[in-house]
């Protein structure tokens, strides 16, 4: 039994970092898939980067828009856990439920600014990773202490590089600092990644 106990710690342990990997991976532009309540398809719809020394996502939506929203991605211990900045004017936090497959599902665990059994606040959220380029995800409004609203995002990733934009500003500037000697340290893998 003690086996038992140490194997299923074990797994706890890794559910964690795993999910959190899934939202570092989402790092850059994406879009809609689809036409939607709020956007058309081809419509930049968030922004995913990393803070924190790499302990934390950064989601930015619909950026520039009176419906602009953030939301952060980190882990508590070992589990994963979000605060929504919402337009509304509150910010729950959701603490992850055990992975399954390709879906991290959330559920509410407090928040400011906000009375649950009657504000309305984003209560839930699952994502589903379809592919390394292809999201899903399903965000429940509560109000009055039930659910009223599902928000549902199909989201592809940018390619700028594949639209012939982007990259070419970083290099070009690369070149700038190189002719300067600011960037000798750098090897031309880093270099790449710029």
């Amino acid at each position: 039994a003690a086996g038992l106990t140490l194997l299923l710690a074990a797994t706890a342990a890794q559910a964690g970092p795993t999910a959190l990997d899934r939202f570092k991976a989402l790092e850059g532009t994406w879009v809609a898939a689809e036409d939607g309540p709020m956007v058309k398809k081809g419509q930049p719809v968030a922004t995913y980067h990393l803070t924190g020394g790499g302990t934390a996502v950064v989601e930015e939506l619909f950026a520039g828009t009176p419906h602009a929203m953030t939301t952060v991605y980190h882990r508590d211990g070992n589990d994963l856990v979000l605060t929504h900045y919402c337009m509304g004017g509150n910010q729950p936090r959701m603490r992850a439920k055990p992975t399954e497959g390709n879906r991290v599902s959330f559920a509410f665990d407090g928040g400011t600014n906000l009375d649950p059994a009657k504000d309305e606040h984003m209560h839930a959220a699952t994502f589903s990773f379809l592919s390394a380029d292809e999201l899903r995800s399903e965000w429940i409004e509560h109000a009055g202490g039930k659910p009223k609203t599902t928000v549902s995002m199909h989201l592809t990733r940018k390619n700028d590089a594949k639209e012939g934009k982007g990259g070419s500003t970083m290099k070009y500037l690369l070149l700038i600092y190189q002719d300067e000697g600011s960037w000798a340290g750098l090897s031309e893998a880093e270099q790449g990644k710029l």
